[in-house]
């Protein structure tokens, strides 16, 4: 795999399927499981994304994990997906000029994550030090350090982020 950038200490199981290599950039320290990534990524370090989860959302979709920031097993993140509402036809092997596709960015901000099972929906940006509960769907952006459940995902609780800001701070993460 050539990507435009990889970093130090980058792990990638043998069986991971990661389709635009040319167009992601992988930093320090990152380990990616069994996955499958059929959309340009942009890690930064120190990001974990574990076993089974999927990453779709075709060439022009972005996705962007920023330091610390983690994805659980299982979980899914639709960058590209067809406009179900507008009336136009679905599917990927239909011509494009009949369909509507909405395509946008999904960005965890640093040390945000989602839990098992979560599917984080195109435009969603997980805002620093948020995190989903496992089986959530997340179709909203989130606030810093809150702590979302449920389908949709609705805020449940503050996480708290001071230890990791003072770490931030002395320039030991």
């Amino acid at each position: 795999m050539k990507f435009l950038k990889l970093g130090e200490d980058v792990r990638i199981w043998e069986s991971a399927i990661i389709k635009y290599c040319e167009l992601s950039s992988i930093g320090d320290h990152v380990a990616i499981d069994r996955v499958v990534i059929s959309t340009p990524i942009e890690i930064e370090g120190n990001v974990h994304i574990s076993s089974g989860v999927v990453i779709i959302g075709g060439k022009n979709a972005k996705v962007v994990l920023k330091k610390y920031s983690f994805v659980s097993a299982s979980s899914t993140l639709i960058a590209g997906s067809e406009d179900f509402v507008s009336g136009k036809m679905v599917g990927a092997m239909c011509p494009k000029e009949f369909r509507d596709l909405i395509i946008k960015p999904i960005i965890f901000e640093k040390y945000s994550g989602c839990g098992a099972g979560s599917i984080i929906l195109p435009g969603v940006t997980l805002a620093e030090g948020s995190v989903i509960g496992a089986g959530s769907v997340v179709t909203k952006n989130t606030e810093p350090w809150g702590i979302y459940v449920g389908s949709p995902a609705r805020r449940i609780g503050t996480r708290p982020g001071d230890y990791i800001l003072h770490l931030e701070r002395e320039g030991r993460i």
